[in-house]
């Protein structure tokens, strides 16, 4: 008797055993399962410069023109591309329409969100006018231009008139994503020696800072935030086409022909820009900063362009940039030395990373889009579609 209530005892400890393990187990699949379901953003909030700029300083100022644009649309519709920008084929990975920009009235629809982006635009304020090559919209006013429209479309709503906007309760929803900084380091480099660099690099990431902060007050909960690129490497900055018979002092230029001191100034803001980060994450701990280093995704593209299909990194497809002058895409033909110039466009920009010598094709931007969209780029390491977890 006592051989059979010992085997009983024994065969429901093992049964008990089992079914606990079977609901650990059973909890465990249940978290992946979560921690891997999409985020379902209904909306993108986007704040930058021309990187993904799609339509504002062409709708304020003076309207793009063909070449621009012409791969992908077929037309000029704002952006500083021969056709897409990341940002639409981070609208495209999520399964939402390409953000129309704030400024544009005709045509544009903000059901899926809004992109405040301008070209020229930095982080800290300029005193330089469009005329100058700057920009009315640094991203203190672009932060300023989504409170308005997010108070508005409330209002709208509430009035029963707000079907074209997003929901109230989607801004909190939303993904927020900033492409900005690299005219902020430009300027910087232009004043080398009249200031002290790394005291204005704090300076400009403590001011981003603060515009994060504020989006988050506003209610922000997803920030998806690309560092700035390889400036050192943009065609228009290597000495090829700003001088002619001009041989680089060594170290001056790196193995791909970029200019070492640029992408080192760059990389000190978004090493400095990757740590303020960190304290957000500590700081808010319902929200979730992802911190994008476009600069390696972009070096890698330039690293590579031969295994990847494209021309050598330094060969711009539209305009002319040589011996110091420069004429850019857009620009009417011209006449430099005696020698009639064409401004015109390669015959294929697919095969070409730069576009005008400061900005990327649709075909570059589309490489570097399905690298970063994965989480293989960012830190923590999500894809975008799971930017939303607090990992």
């Amino acid at each position: 008797m006592a051989l059979v209530c010992a085997a009983k005892m024994g065969f429901l400890r093992q049964f008990f055993i089992a079914v606990i393990s079977f609901s650990q187990f059973l909890s465990i699949v249940a978290e992946e399962t979560k921690s891997s379901e999409s985020c379902g953003f209904p909306a993108i909030f986007n704040f930058g410069d021309s990187n993904s700029d799609t339509g504002c300083m062409s709708a304020a100022f003076y309207p793009a023109a063909l070449p621009y644009g012409e791969t992908y649309f077929h037309q000029a519709v704002g952006r500083a591309s021969d056709g897409r920008l990341i940002i639409d084929f981070i609208a495209k990975n999520l399964g939402l329409e390409y953000l129309s920009a704030y400024m544009d009235s005709i045509g544009s629809s903000y059901y899926h969100g809004a992109n405040f982006a301008a070209a020229s635009s930095t982080i800290r304020r300029q005193n330089r006018t469009f005329f100058d090559g700057g920009s009315p919209f640094p991203l203190e006013i672009q932060v300023a231009q989504f409170i308005q429209f997010k108070t508005r479309t409330a209002k709208l709503y509430k009035q029963g008139q707000g079907n074209s906007f997003p929901k109230p309760e989607d801004f909190s929803k939303a993904i927020y994503t900033f492409d900005i900084g690299q005219n902020d380091i430009a300027a910087a480099l232009q004043r080398m020696g009249q200031e002290n660099s790394e005291a204005v690099i704090s300076d400009i990431v403590d001011q981003f800072s603060n515009q994060l902060i504020y989006l988050y007050s506003e209610g922000a909960r997803t920030f998806w935030i690309h560092n700035t690129g390889p400036i050192g490497c943009l065609p228009v900055a290597m000495p090829i086409h700003n001088a002619y018979n001009y041989t680089p002092v060594d170290g001056y230029l790196d193995q791909n022909g970029c200019v070492v001191y640029q992408n080192d100034m760059a990389k000190d803001f978004n090493t400095k820009l990757n740590h303020t980060l960190v304290k957000l994450r500590a700081l808010y701990l319902d929200a979730s900063f992802v911190y994008v280093d476009m600069f390696s995704a972009k070096y890698q593209l330039i690293s590579n362009t031969k295994k990847e299909g494209f021309v050598d990194a330094s060969e711009i497809c539209c305009g002319f940039h040589e011996g110091g002058n420069h004429l850019f895409c857009g620009n009417y033909n011209a006449t430099i030395n005696g020698r009639e110039i064409r401004v015109g466009s390669c015959q294929d920009p697919s095969s070409h990373i730069s576009w005008d010598g400061v900005h990327y094709t649709d075909a570059a931007n589309s490489w570097i889009a399905n690298r970063i969209v994965t989480g293989s780029f960012s830190d923590p390491p999500l894809p975008i579609t799971r930017s939303c977890s607090l990992a």
